[in-house]
């Protein structure tokens, strides 16, 4: 039937077709008697001619009329006229979901707070007994201001035929009901619909909570769950095949996730029973988009107001108070996930939990640089730790009193109570540390050599552990809760890399799983490591050293910090577990010109850190880490490829002058500096074998000279020249610049008289630049080199020359990159005002995380930096009683 425009049925004057369907045809009217505007749904013939089916009907409309819920559209009565029947609806105004994900997948703020609506109007119709049957994004209305309405709630159940015609026909999606096929009435969409349902069985609640499930899947990433080319393959997949999960982006919270998979379980006893667990469930990632970090804005000078805009507190209790989903044993507690929204960070993977759980302490970014913030889970913000500037990876005391650190190449511990930070000892790129109850500190000074322990009050470190044959570094040590035995990460060759448990009794330790990643030892004996980008968990028999039973995925897309090797998750002595996930932890290499326009990109985003840019500027020298390999690979316009084969830790590349050689430190079976040329001829030569951890930072102009760091544990990072010419004899390497501060990162002048570097002497990072004087130099030119100039004024780290030596770059404490004028008279030099040329997202920030350079400068003034691909860090989730699941 299709009526026209200024047709009568009773009060109601049809005014224009709005769409038709299984259900009938629906019209825009207007109520002459109340002035408003209404839906009509004209009811199919097969109903309206057969008097019992249309009095069950009514009865059946009577029930849904009585659903008063704002976001269920209201069915107002029945309307017969001249043999016509018609449902009297409110007019919902606005396009229904279907539309909106023709356009692609809905962003998370905007889909979690439609779904909760629908998932609301779900539980107030369950409540009365009434089942949808039908939904799907064609019956969800979503309005301007963002009020979702769902349609047709019931019009499946009332249309059912009565006793007489198959039940099983009925209710089937697919199957058009005998007494219905001149209308074309199929009950329900097949993508949307429940296996039970599929098979003609009956249906209840759970049917409509399967629908929600293909709903969110089907908003969040723009494709059905269940989507196929015609109805018996999309029927197939629903009763044999589970969605592509993948298909999820990563910035999906794996709460939504797994609510996902728990609605769309198969069996309907599996599957969860009450919408209103699901909408619980969902409710603490339905808060996370509500609490962003504001972009600075110019007028606040970069000030980063972040402040976390709802209670951890609150979230928790909500979360503890969430009833169980009943995966399958109800009496267990559920599992619960909860988001925490962190201030930017350069460092994912530097967070950790306080041992009884209540407290977070993690690396993050604001107006004044990287530090420590503090996290309480009762109370709602974060607070920054005063003198944890340029900090990474926290580690707490025993009572949770105490944090432990590194910053300014040195271990350090604070009192959560007050007073200053304390230096333990010397640790110039400190490699993560464990306090046990007994007052020792286990840490790794660096990422090469053996753990080391020392008294949390200070000492002299002793080694705990020996490098094993082929083994270059053990680092991110953890007590197990014995406070003897330690788990750790053992970098090396393939055949020996991995998590190793070890102790302090000298006993060697036993590999527990090849993993590139650290590991973390969690209560009731688990350890938890990444695995493709997975957390993944196994029991692990503490006296035998081995792990037991086989290992479960707890989330998908962890984090992990390529440059050290550490995984971002932490649990606490309760079970508590932290992760993150991996947004925001790739890089782009991204060319800015003086004033901070950007001038382009090279290569792909990825997890790129310390990029060398030749003299030339045609080729960038980069370390990247591919299959648990840490390497340096060159990039030459659109060609990448791998430059070092090591099977250990290659970093720090440096360009010769000409191109033709580049210099790398290599930490695998024999560490030291080695050079190799560019275009692949040849071996690569160790130029410089020593115990200590080097790491070269520029090769002078006439390439005669190599400057590298140093470490000492009397007086931390020193800068040391290797001559790179002459024979054995005039190759041995002295010292540039040996005092008991972290003096770093040196560069020679274009000219070969100046050496820039930055230094804590001072307590803060500053630039210096002192005269560089070679050997066999005159005795005038020795006196001239005692002097030293200071360049920044309010901090800096990591100076580079501009090509005429005219101006010196580095990067402020807020990440800012600087520029300050050099003029030379004659042996000395005079400074100008530093300015600021333009705000950087560069990788690290402004702190001495010891990271390396993330940035070159070449001849015509351009800037290559390692920027973050975005200011916002993904949140930390927090995961609890994960046991239950874990164990299935």
């Amino acid at each position: 039937m299709n009526l026209s425009p200024g047709t009568r049925l009773g009060p109601f004057e049809v005014v224009a077709l709005l769409g038709a369907g299984g259900m009938g045809e629906v019209y825009r009217a207007t109520d002459t008697k109340l002035k408003r505007q209404v839906a009509i749904k004209i009811l199919p013939a097969s109903l309206a001619s057969d008097p019992t089916r249309l009095a069950r009907f009514q009865r059946e409309a009577e029930v849904l009329a009585s659903l008063n819920h704002p976001h269920i559209a209201a069915i107002h009565g029945l309307e017969e006229s001249d043999g016509v029947s018609a449902l009297v609806m409110e007019l919902v105004e606005g396009e229904d979901l279907s539309e909106r994900i023709a356009r692609g997948p809905i962003p998370l703020d905007e889909a979690l707070p439609i779904a909760k609506q629908i998932a609301d109007a779900l539980e107030a119709a369950h409540e009365r007994g009434i089942v949808h049957r039908d939904l799907k994004p064609a019956n969800v209305k979503v309005r301007a201001d963002g009020t979702v309405k769902v349609l047709d709630f019931g019009l499946a159940k009332a249309m059912d035929p009565v006793a007489g015609a198959s039940s099983s026909v009925s209710i089937s999606p697919t199957i058009t009901s005998p007494v219905m096929t001149q209308a074309g009435i199929i009950l329900g969409t097949a993508a949307y619909m429940a296996p039970e349902q599929a098979r003609g069985k009956a249906v209840d609640k759970r049917a409509d909570i399967w629908a929600f499930g293909a709903v969110l899947f089907e908003m969040l990433t723009g494709t059905r769950a269940f989507g196929d080319e015609d109805v018996s393959m999309t029927l197939s997949k629903i009763l044999q095949r589970e969605p592509d999960f993948g298909a999820l982006a990563p910035t999906v919270p794996s709460r939504v996730t797994q609510v996902i998979r728990v609605c769309l379980r198969k069996d309907p006893k599996q599957r969860v029973s009450d919408i209103r667990d699901v909408s619980l469930a969902l409710e603490g990632a339905f808060d996370t988009p509500s609490m962003p970090v504001p972009v600075a804005s110019p007028a606040s000078n970069g000030r980063l107001v972040w402040i976390a805009a709802l209670s951890v507190a609150a979230m928790v209790i909500a979360a503890l108070a969430i009833p169980a989903l009943r995966h399958l044993q109800e009496a267990l507690p559920p599992e619960t996930r909860v988001d925490i929204v962190t201030p930017a960070t350069g460092q994912p993977a530097s967070f950790e939990l306080s041992p009884d759980g209540r407290q977070l302490v993690f690396v993050a970014a604001d107006d004044k640089g990287s530090r420590l913030w503090l996290r309480s889970l009762a109370t709602t913000t974060a607070q920054p730790l005063a003198g944890t500037e340029g900090a990474s990876f926290p580690f707490w005391s025993p009572d949770g009193r105490s944090v432990g650190f590194f910053a300014a190449g040195a271990l350090k511990r604070l009192a959560l109570d007050g007073g200053a930070a304390q230096t333990v000892a010397p640790a110039t790129n400190g490699g993560g540390g464990t306090w046990n109850a007994g007052g020792v500190i286990v840490f790794a000074p660096s990422l090469t050599g053996p753990l080391m322990r020392v008294s949390a009050t200070g000492g002299t470190p002793v080694a705990v552990t020996t490098l094993a044959s082929e083994q270059s570094g053990h680092y991110h040590p953890q007590f197990l809760p014995d406070g003897r035995r330690l788990l750790f990460q053992v970098n090396g060759t393939a055949k020996v890399a991995g998590i190793y448990l070890g102790g302090l009794d000298g006993r060697s330790p036993a590999r527990l799983v090849s993993a590139a990643n650290s590991g973390v030892y969690a209560p009731a004996g688990w350890v938890l490591w990444a695995h493709a980008g997975a957390l993944m968990a196994q029991r692990v028999d503490v006296e035998r050293a081995a792990l037991t039973g086989e290992p479960v995925t707890l989330a998908d897309g962890v984090a992990t910090d390529s440059a050290s090797s550490r995984t971002a998750v932490s649990v606490a002595a309760t079970g508590l577990i932290a992760y993150r996930t991996g947004g925001g932890t790739q890089r782009q290499l991204s060319w800015f010109d003086r004033s901070g326009m950007a001038r382009g990109v090279t290569a792909e985003p990825d997890e790129w850190f310390q990029p060398q840019v030749s003299h030339d500027g045609r080729r960038v020298a980069v370390v990247r880490v591919e299959q648990g390999n840490q390497d340096v690979w060159l990039l030459d316009g659109a060609r990448v490829s791998r430059f070092t084969f090591d099977p250990g830790l290659d970093s720090f590349p440096v360009w010769s002058p000409d191109g033709t050689r580049l210099v790398y430190r290599a930490r695998g079976i024999s560490g030291g500096l080695f050079q190799k040329q560019t275009n692949g001829a040849g071996v690569e030569e160790q130029v410089l074998s020593i115990d200590q951890t080097v790491a070269a930072s520029s090769w002078s102009e006439d390439g005669r000279f190599l400057l590298y760091m140093s470490l000492d544990p009397k007086t931390n990072s020193d800068l040391w020249v290797l001559p790179m010419t002459g024979n054995a004899e005039e190759r041995k390497p002295f010292v540039f610049l040996k005092a008991p501060f972290r003096e770093a990162y040196g560069t020679f002048s274009p000219d070969g008289r100046w050496v820039a570097y930055h230094s804590n002497e001072s307590g803060r990072n500053e630039i210096y630049v002192r005269p560089f004087v070679p050997p066999g130099a005159t005795r005038t030119a020795a006196a001239a080199a005692e002097g030293q100039w200071q360049i920044s004024t309010a901090g800096g780290i990591h100076p580079l020359w501009r090509a005429d030596g005219k101006e010196l770059y580095y990067i402020d404490p807020d990440g800012a990159m600087m520029a300050a004028s050099i003029t030379v008279n004659g042996a000395t030099l005079d400074p100008g005002v530093p300015v600021k040329l333009f705000p950087t997202r560069v990788y690290g920030g402004g702190a001495d995380i010891q990271l390396g350079r993330q940035y070159g400068v070449i001849p015509d003034g351009r800037f290559l930096i390692n920027t973050l691909l975005t200011e916002a860090a993904a949140p930390i989730t927090l995961l609890q009683n994960w046991y239950p699941n874990a164990g299935k």
